[in-house]
């Protein structure tokens, strides 16, 4: 006889019942399978809520708000928020330029001082027969009582001053100006050592002359030629 046999002859020689092992322990696997489908009850729960409880969050009132945060509940009215976001405050709009002229210097500027505010740029535009003879390129008395209010003006500024002339299309020869060109440079020149002279900072200053390639109206009459002909003083933002 087998070891294995000796137990039950013994049980059944006492009369106690014999009963199949596998049947004992099919409590135990239902116990087992329902220990684990908690666990993964648990595991999935805390992946959904993020590793936060309840609470957890500065001013969270349950692990649902943890789940929604960043999402936008989809409604097409004014209403709709960002769900676990705080709301925008007000907005303040930043300039996104520094005002380049001292707003309060304008009011001493001559009437035959033109003002001209662009992208970055800010230009005083004189009729150039407030400056100068026709055909010459030395400054009137006129021409230095428009510029002197300009001066503390462009004093005030850090940045860079362009000088430009520009004429209109009746050609020019004499022997000093062969052409437009030279006439506009040189009056741009002209404007330029009056305001070294007045204690604008040289390395700040450009001279330019344009002749009658930017004109601002057609120059088809005695009144549109007289508008072309100018000089402007331009404050840049960049050199």
């Amino acid at each position: 006889m087998s070891d294995a046999e000796a137990p039950r002859k013994r049980q059944a020689q006492l009369g106690i019942p014999l009963t199949d092992s596998g049947e004992e322990d099919s409590w135990l696997i239902t116990y087992l399978d329902t220990i684990t489908l908690l666990l993964v009850m648990f595991v999935v729960m805390l992946a959904l809520s993020d590793g936060k409880g309840p609470g957890d969050g500065p001013g969270d009132d349950s692990g649902a708000d943890n789940q929604s945060e960043g999402l936008l509940l989809h409604d097409s009215g004014p209403a709709a928020i960002a769900l676990g976001q705080p709301e925008p405050g007000p907005q303040v709009s930043t300039p996104t330029t520094t005002p380049l002229v001292d707003q309060s210097l304008l009011s001493g500027l001559s009437d035959d001082v033109e003002v001209v505010y662009e992208e970055g740029k800010v230009s005083f535009r004189i009729s150039s027969e407030i400056l100068f003879a026709s055909a010459g390129a030395e400054l009137e008395d006129s021409g230095y009582r428009a510029l002197d209010p300009l001066i503390p003006i462009l004093q005030a500024s850090p940045h860079t001053v362009a000088v430009a002339g520009h004429t209109d299309n009746l050609p020019i020869n004499t022997s000093r100006f062969p052409s437009n060109w030279e006439l506009s440079a040189a009056r741009a020149g002209s404007v330029i050592r009056y305001l070294i002279e007045s204690g604008v900072d040289p390395a700040r200053l450009r001279a330019e002359g344009y002749a009658d390639t930017r004109p601002l109206t057609a120059n088809d009459s005695d009144k549109s030629r007289a508008q072309n002909r100018r000089v402007e003083l331009t404050l840049e933002s960049q050199p």
